[in-house]
């Protein structure tokens, strides 16, 4: 395959952290080793790590399905860091089972120091769905090791864990709410979070034992931190150890505590939200004495480029993302529904995909970009009527979800392929594997720094009207009002 132009560029640029993450260890046999590697358990999650480490000074790639050695010795032999974009979260224990132990096989076989099983950082997880404790057990079979460090704080994106709870940003305003008060987490329709306290909400999820290393013995010198830690490992023998996060100096901390226990061992197992990169890449830059290796973010803001027009496909309902397809819609973006009732029956299916490709088509040949919506957020009537249909001809929510991605998959790869475009932003961490997988992109790469959790990656894919495709996959609680503007990199109407 062609090589993309972006590749040479981002070769080149100097990675202080590069360097700490390859040789900051203990023995000559780790030094070759990659500092990590990781399994995302929902789309835009993953794409949150390469944000997390191309902050770092550390060139990533995301693969959508688990890259073959010759892949990665082949055309990847220059990457630092690797992760698999997966749907954990939306699967149930006996098909974490099935997916999860020889993804888990494969990623060990890799050699990393860190193996990371990327959660979201609102702890999105239910005994029946996305469980975290059923990961963390076949993490602990397959891998071993003295405990699973689990961390999933991450101060940069507005998450803090004190005491075991947790508590998230959310709403317009950026509010800080504990997760069972949270306005989103606590109503969701598949997860809802009912229980703040992180070890008892797992509790529910497996019989391993977590315990705490709290905000208090974070404090110190790493010798006073590393001494409690061993203090809770004697007393109370822990599967999991849950490291609490307030700031970015006790998430530092954290990380210290993370990278010697790695040191020590074949691969470590770790869970968490991207705060685990975060945390690591404040050791890995700090060890290679250099602290300003991190890219400026403002600088890479002002150097992306415009593209309109912008295809937005939305698959979320959160409020955040219904606060933004408002903004979007009144700066002039063109908005179209997505006739779910049609494209559930076998009878209008495709006639209604070939009215929305129509309708999308003229918008964007016109210059205008388009947001394609499913809902317009939480309170949409259409939900609660889209939920009465499903019922009624006994279809599963899994099974509407996929119908949908399908067939927004196929009209975003006709709208790319025809029309040249050159981003498109994707809401919604279902919605964004299915389009992804439509459009045969098999790698992602982080160019740029948008909003806290909302980078722009570049694709690789085998056909080239979608290689070096620019995207935004965008999770529900990521990005300000304004995003969808900001991504197009312009404003209409001045």
């Amino acid at each position: 395959m062609e090589e993309p132009p972006f590749k040479q560029e981002q070769a080149s640029r100097p990675t202080a952290a590069r360097t700490a993450g390859r040789n900051v260890g203990r023995s000559s046999r780790q030094t070759a080793r990659r500092p990590l590697c990781y399994y995302g358990d929902d789309f835009t999650g993953s794409t949150d790590v390469l944000e997390s480490l191309f902050q770092a000074g550390l060139k990533t790639v995301l693969f959508l399905e688990p890259p073959t050695p010759e892949l990665l010795q082949e055309q990847f032999q220059d990457v630092d860091c690797f992760g698999v974009a997966g749907v954990g979260r939306s699967l149930t224990p006996e098909e974490m089972e099935r997916e999860l132990r020889p993804l888990f096989m494969t990623l060990k076989a890799a050699g990393a120091a860190v193996v990371h099983y990327k959660i979201c950082s609102t702890f999105d997880s239910s005994p029946g769905t996305g469980s975290i404790g059923k990961a963390a057990e076949i993490g602990r079979e397959v891998f071993g090791g003295r405990y699973i460090p689990l961390l999933v704080g991450v101060p940069y994106l507005g998450r803090y864990t004190l005491f075991g709870n947790h508590f998230a940003a959310g709403g317009a305003e950026g509010t800080v709410h504990r997760l069972d008060r949270h306005p989103t987490m606590s109503k969701h329709p598949v997860t809802p979070m009912a229980e703040s306290d992180l070890r008892k909400h797992l509790a529910q999820q497996t019989a391993l034992k977590t315990a705490l290393l709290d905000i208090k013995a974070l404090d110190g010198s790493s010798a006073d931190v590393r001494k409690r830690l061993e203090t809770v490992i004697r007393q109370e023998q822990p599967d999991l150890l849950l490291f609490d996060v307030l700031d970015e100096r006790r998430l530092e901390a954290a990380g210290r505590m993370i990278w010697e226990e790695a040191e020590e061992h074949d691969g470590l197992f770790v869970i968490g939200s991207s705060g685990v990169e975060y945390a690591l890449g404040a050791v890995w830059r700090k060890d290679a004495g250099n602290l300003d290796t991190a890219v400026d973010s403002n600088r890479i803001r002002a150097e992306v480029s415009e593209a309109a027009p912008l295809l937005v496909i939305s698959g979320s309902c959160s409020p955040v993302t219904e606060g933004q397809i408002g903004h979007a819609l009144q700066a002039g973006f063109a908005g179209i529904r997505v006739p779910m009732e049609d494209l559930l029956s076998s009878e209008t299916r495709e006639a209604a995909k070939i009215a929305l490709q129509q309708e999308a088509q003229q918008w964007l040949a016109g210059g205008r970009s388009v947001i394609v919506y499913s809902a317009t957020g939480p309170t949409d009537e259409s939900i609660g009527r889209m939920r009465e249909v499903l019922s009624a001809r006994g279809i599963r929510s899994e099974d509407s979800s996929r119908l949908l991605g399908h067939a927004l998959g196929e009209l975003t790869r006709e709208l790319v392929r025809q029309l040249g475009i050159s981003r498109v932003l994707i809401a919604g961490g279902d919605t964004s594997g299915y389009v992804t997988r439509e459009l045969g992109v098999y790698a992602l790469e982080c160019i740029s720094v948008l909003d806290p959790g909302g980078p722009l990656c570049r694709a690789y894919a085998n056909e080239p009207s979608f290689d070096g495709l620019e995207l935004v996959l965008k999770g529900g609680q990521v990005g300000g009002v304004d995003f969808f503007e900001r991504v197009a990199g312009y404003r209409y109407g001045g």
